[in-house]
């Protein structure tokens, strides 16, 4: 009888600690917010969220091989327009198929891509979605701005190949810095913006999918993770998204200014300038030829002002929203930089140019087995060359007429049957001319700074 009482008391007790422990939660949750995903949002993202398959061209073998990728992403409109990462479609896709949450699949075109913060926009073909009476949901945008470091989050995506794959994590950190960093394409991205680093899974195929809170807003696009670490992913935050969206919707494309310089933190050094702390960021680099090497601004000066505005480069962090003031500004906008110079204040007027990319348009010359990529101004600086022609030999297929002539990638086309060719338009030309005549033709190419000639059979 007594261990019946004794057994009917302690289960009372821990009825009644279970019930206090509940209320704690249930107040903790009120205070900071569920953990759990709200049912209607969060099954919203989840039926926004689609698969991404992409084939491409590969220009680097010569045209021969198409390669296939897949990625995430996640319909942002009424009107099917899908945002995802410019790694995984870029202006070079040949055919785009996406997977909805029904598991339907439809053909997607191409709208635009910005490798710098690396993100793309592609669209649903909502016509033939129309014709078979298939309804897609697309979800929405959240401020990224007031994430806050152990907030929690949701990656949703694709990895490998698993769709609609939910991952559960914090915010880690909500404004990290990359330094030059850039994509395997080659293509630079994380200039222009930090990003938000999170502890929820995110491999190989999350790439374009959301980072979204419980209530399902989006507020950030996963990108990366770290190869050599655990929990250590990355994605743009919403609120660049959302910009880079509208414009790659209005216009296929982000314009930028550029003037040619490149900041490092002041951080630790401001004794060695005489400069107050937290004022000025040091120009470590000007780009010979750039609007700022033309307004005499050497590395080494301190950018103090841009247009009347004090600015701060202290830490790393702060650096992207600099390049970013700059780059907002439209192409032949009219700067001027207040700078110190061995201790004097001193004032340069200058004008901003289009910012372009190291990396050029590239295309393939089928019958002559060639990828060719256009070569930029930022790129020859870099590789110090010095011509004329813009045209780069990138890719060579086996057993075609540029292997056979010993065309190689690297070589720069000089001139074809003893006419200069020095773009596109002019190679192109010739090209036709050959696929309605074709015939043995010289070949002038600049190799290592040297000119050598090949027959084209």
């Amino acid at each position: 009888m007594r261990r019946q009482i004794a057994g009917s008391v302690f289960l009372r007790v821990m009825l009644v600690l279970c019930s206090a422990a509940c209320c704690l939660l249930s107040a903790s949750c009120a205070t900071t917010g569920s953990s759990y995903p709200s049912d209607a949002g969060f099954e919203n993202l989840l039926r926004s969220v689609v698969k991404i398959d992409v084939w491409e061209k590969s220009q680097k073998n010569g045209g021969s091989n198409t390669v296939r990728s897949v990625g995430s992403g996640v319909i942002m409109s009424p009107d099917g327009m899908v945002l995802t990462n410019a790694h995984v479609v870029n202006v070079y896709a040949e055919k785009i198929v996406v997977t909805l949450a029904n598991l339907e699949r439809v053909r997607a075109s191409f709208v635009g891509w910005d490798h710098w913060t690396d993100l793309a926009v592609i669209k649903l073909d909502t016509d033939d979605l129309s014709r078979r009476n298939i309804r897609f949901s697309h979800a929405k945008f959240g401020d990224s701005n007031k994430l806050k470091s152990g907030e929690v989050v949701y990656a949703v995506g694709t990895p490998h190949g698993f769709a609609r794959t939910v991952t559960r994590g914090i915010i880690s950190n909500t404004d990290r810095y990359f330094e030059g960093t850039i994509l395997n394409s080659g293509y630079e991205t994380g200039i222009f913006n930090t990003w938000i680093q999170t502890d929820a899974a995110i491999n190989p195929g999350n790439s374009g999918g959301p980072l979204a809170l419980s209530n399902g807003r989006v507020v950030g696009i996963n990108t990366r993770a770290s190869v050599s670490s655990n929990n250590l992913g990355f994605a743009v935050p919403s609120d660049v998204a959302k910009s880079v969206m509208d414009s790659l919707i209005r216009m296929h494309f982000v314009e930028r200014g550029y003037i040619g310089i490149t900041p490092a933190p002041l951080q630790d050094m401001e004794q060695f300038y005489d400069i107050d702390m937290n004022r000025g960021v040091i120009v470590k680099n000007v780009d010979a030829g750039s609007p700022a090497a033309r307004a005499g601004i050497v590395p080494g000066d301190v950018l103090l002002k841009i247009n009347g505005d004090d600015v701060d480069g202290r830490f790393p962090e702060q650096l992207p929203l600099i390049m970013n003031k700059i780059a907002q500004m439209p192409p032949g906008s009219d700067l001027r930089l207040d700078i110190l110079r061995a201790g004097t204040e001193i004032s340069k007027e200058l004008k901003s140019e289009p910012l372009e990319s190291r990396m050029g348009r590239e295309y393939t010359l089928e019958k002559w087995g060639a990828g060719i990529q256009e070569i930029t101004k930022v790129f020859a600086r870099e590789s110090k060359i010095d011509s004329d022609s813009n045209l780069m030999v990138i890719g060579v297929r086996q057993g075609y007429p540029f292997d056979i002539a010993n065309i190689i990638p690297g070589d720069i086309i000089i001139s074809i049957d003893r006419k200069s060719v020095s773009n596109t338009a002019q190679l192109m030309q010739a090209y036709s001319e050959y696929c309605k005549n074709p015939r043995q033709i010289l070949i002038e190419v600049l190799r290592d700074h040297a000119i050598s000639y090949h027959i084209l059979k």
